[in-house]
């Protein structure tokens, strides 16, 4: 029988900010694993400039290649020493790249990092376009279980620097490596606290196409001609088979997460590439995308053979099944552009709920974590579940055990996994 908070410690902990954009929601209903842990969480902002990199939005179609600093803003979260006082706000743009929201939740700006042990770190990396908060509950969440999470706006790429979508397509998984090169080597306080050899990284859409590429999956030689891709075949640097894909190699990363990966729904992979992923690997996916196209993805999923993998999929859920924020109030009456769209479906499923989305992947994301990065065998039964959730059956004798009849999913409250599926491939 599992144990979750009481209703009176739920409703303490709903009433304790009074805010609009709470980051720190966690339903009554939501799984286990979902509620927050015992850090207190501290934030902060950092920036990490690599020298003399390509400058794909700069460079033509033929002549020469253009170089710049590529720097990168990175906001971490982290365990917090024990007397830190709780709250605080996150100023974030939105997706139409102007208007700033406000988001509340437990992180304190800059506190002292927790200094009695060390942490995982878990790099997060956004859509085309994002930002670094556009998963803050996910990365808050899993700083106050024992992880130091960086998440990256990734230039090029953001509401505000939207370009060309080369430069995406090229430098995702170098941006991901790169930033666990630098949180690794970090000095101070900070950096004494990261366990810089332990790392996962978690990826949305494009972010999770570099992830892929991160952990060994070689884009196609077709990818790289794109007329409507990187210039001068400067993708090649992510070419299976290549002398630099091979460079890319990390045997820190001990797990990788990909929300929704765009990318094998525009040929990027063949079954080689597929293979060549060694790391780990959860997708998460709504079972309707239309953006990297849900049957693209069980085909990464299926593909992926190199590898123990998993596939939780949000059933009638779209492209924005689990990783995004819920949409920020500022967003609500921001118009459409002529074409239909508005910014508050950035954000947001026409079916689904954001915050038991977001909730259903903290709970499976720490216990994936939890099991990779911290060798937490018993977390393995958060994964030995019936396919579909729909499936199972809530059966309890007189004394709240399970009985013979119990299948239903490990850590979820009675009727709460209807609409998901887990599937698993690969052995341990």
């Amino acid at each position: 029988m599992r144990i979750f908070p009481t209703t009176a410690a739920l409703l303490a902990l709903a009433t304790t900010v009074q805010a609009d954009n709470q980051i720190e929601i966690v339903r009554p209903d939501a799984p286990e694993l979902a509620h927050y842990g015992p850090h207190k969480i501290g934030v902060t902002t950092m920036t990490f400039t690599n020298p003399d990199q390509v400058d794909v939005v700069n460079t033509g179609p033929e002549g020469e290649i253009a170089r710049y600093d590529r720097s990168l803003t990175v906001e971490v979260w982290y365990p917090a020493a024990a007397d830190t006082q709780p709250g605080g706000t996150l100023q974030a743009l939105v997706r139409d790249g102007v208007t700033v929201a406000t988001l509340t939740g437990q992180a304190a700006r800059d506190a002292a990092p927790d200094s009695g042990d060390t942490y995982p770190l878990v790099i997060v990396s956004h859509g085309y376009p994002g930002n670094r908060f556009l998963m803050a509950p996910l990365a808050e969440n899993l700083a106050s279980k024992g992880y130091v999470v960086a998440s990256i706006d990734h230039r090029d790429s953001t509401y505000d620097d939207q370009t060309a979508f080369g430069s995406t397509l090229v430098n995702r998984p170098w941006d991901q490596r790169f930033v666990v090169d630098q949180m690794g080597a970090l000095d101070g306080d900070l950096g004494a606290i990261i366990d810089g050899d332990t790392v996962a990284v978690i990826g949305y859409s494009m972010g999770g196409y570099g992830a892929l590429i991160y952990a060994g999956a070689g884009v196609t030689q077709a990818a790289t001609d794109y007329s409507w891709g990187a210039p001068q075949g400067l993708l090649e640097r992510n070419l299976m088979g290549s002398d630099s894909h091979a460079a890319l190699a990390d045997d820190r990363v001990k797990a990788v997460v990909a929300f929704g990966p765009w990318g094998n729904n525009a040929g990027f992979w063949d079954a080689d590439g597929l293979a060549g992923i060694t790391t780990p690997l959860m997708l998460i996916a709504g079972s309707v995308d239309d953006v990297s196209q849900y049957d693209a993805i069980r085909g990464i999923f299926d593909g992926a053979t190199g590898t123990r993998r998993h596939l939780l999929t949000f059933e009638n859920a779209n492209h924005n099944a689990g990783a995004p924020m819920p949409a920020p109030v500022e967003t609500y009456d921001l118009p459409a552009d002529d074409g239909g769209w508005f910014p508050f479906g950035h954000y947001s499923d026409a079916v689904w709920d954001s915050v038991k989305m977001n909730n259903v992947s903290q709970h499976f994301l720490t216990a994936y974590l939890d099991l990779h990065l911290k060798g937490d065998d018993g977390r393995t039964a958060y994964f030995d579940l019936i396919e579909n959730g729909n499936d199972g059956v809530w059966a309890l004798d007189d004394t709240g055990a399970p009985t013979e009849d119990h299948t239903y999913w490990y850590g979820f409250r009675p009727r709460s996994a209807f609409g998901l599926r887990l599937e698993t491939a690969g052995a341990e």
